[in-house]
């Protein structure tokens, strides 16, 4: 029991921290739906990004200053068992987002460039377990965009007519999940493997430039299916061995309004290829009271262009986190530095329109978990 303590804490430590891949915020874990009895959670993490790049074919070696500003993230989860085989959990995440703010006076070609993208989900999963050991799951999620962009640049005389702007009111539709699950809770090994669905969206927008002012228009955005193969064995006494295999269809999204196409010849944020992210970690139980964990995700570089309101390109990650159990209370607090992928930007045809090197994020997370 106490190495399944320690297992069901280390794995917390994934959710300390947002992801760097795409605008994917968090993982959107079903992690709390394995919790024992009734169990409740709280989650809060403060990001901040490090972004910075500079002019290729487009203002060459103009600074673009550092354009992501710090946020925040919040989640909670509610499990709960209705017999010996069905439970289920509701849990809230925000899976998706993106701030963006280019400074201005920097002469680089994007400067005073603002947007923003934000998402909240509020999931629902039902479990049966079998007797042999298995379990199956699923759900349905009602999910929430919403997004906003000024692009001074976008414009035929800078300073002279107007930037382009868009202003897209939120939207609400439905997915759903469904996964598989072995366990054994005495080495406190499971394996689990989730499939969620994509999303799609029709954002009501309203766009300005040279084309027009306060044109209407839709904007479609497709958040992207995943699949998401979770691990976690004990290996040694009070020692845990866990990780992921997660693979995201981020070819499939993009953020291309109207006038803003027919503009530039390219969405205002996309990604040409989809992502597999690696991660693997080792938790210790240290006595009755304290276990630490730490973990190493990787995310390839793959060398494609990016919009230049997403200039990132993969990842590799280092978290490291401490959990204290007290009673029915578990307290999970992290870290996480995130050393982001150089990427380089497209403007219409022009590649590199920005190179982006060098660029970094740290997370520092807290999760308070119940179990009553």
């Amino acid at each position: 029991m106490k190495t399944y303590i320690l297992a069901t804490s280390a794995v917390l430590l994934g959710a300390t921290a947002a992801s760097a891949a795409g605008v994917e915020r968090t993982n959107q874990s079903v992690a709390p739906l394995f919790e024992n009895g009734r169990y409740l959670e709280f989650s809060y993490a403060h990001i901040s990004p490090d972004t910075s790049g500079v002019g290729g074919l487009v203002t060459p070696g103009a600074q673009s200053g550092d354009l992501t500003p710090s946020y925040n993230q919040f989640g909670f989860a509610y499990k709960a068992d209705i017999n010996e085989k069905f439970s289920y959990s509701l849990i809230y995440d925000q899976p998706y987002g993106a701030d963006v703010d280019y400074p201005t006076g920097t002469g680089y070609f994007a400067q005073g460039s603002t947007a923003f993208f934000d998402s909240d989900a509020l999931t629902a999963v039902l479990r049966y377990k079998m007797p042999n050991q298995f379990s199956v799951y699923g759900g349905l999620r009602y999910q929430v965009i919403s997004a906003a962009a000024v692009v001074p640049f976008v414009t035929a005389v800078p300073g002279v007519t107007p930037p382009y702007e868009a202003n897209a009111d939120s939207d609400g539709a439905v997915g759903y999940l469904v996964g598989a699950s072995y366990e054994m809770p005495e080495i406190a090994m499971r394996v689990s493997l989730t499939y969620q669905s994509s999303i799609e969206h029709e954002l009501d927008t309203i766009e300005s430039s040279v084309l027009g002012s306060g044109v209407a228009s839709t904007t479609k955005i497709e958040t992207p299916q995943s699949l998401t193969l979770d691990f976690q064995s004990g290996i040694a006494k009070d020692t845990l061995l866990f990780g992921s295999v997660r693979w995201v269809e981020w070819s499939s999204f993009e953020i291309a309004p109207e006038q803003y196409v027919a503009l530039v010849g390219s969405p205002l944020v996309f990604f040409d290829d989809d992502r597999i992210t690696w991660t693997l970690g080792l938790g210790r139980r240290l006595n009755d009271q304290w276990s630490v964990a730490g973990s190493v995700s990787y995310e390839e570089t793959t060398g494609s262009p990016t919009g230049n309101l997403g200039p990132t390109d993969g990842f590799t990650s280092v978290a490291l986190s401490a959990i204290y159990t007290k009673g029915n209370m578990k307290v999970t607090t992290g870290v996480r530095f995130i050393d982001i992928g150089d990427a380089n930007t497209r403007v219409g045809g022009a590649v590199p329109g920005g190179i982006f090197e060098d660029n970094d994020a740290i997370a520092f997370g807290i999760k308070i978990g119940y179990n009553f």
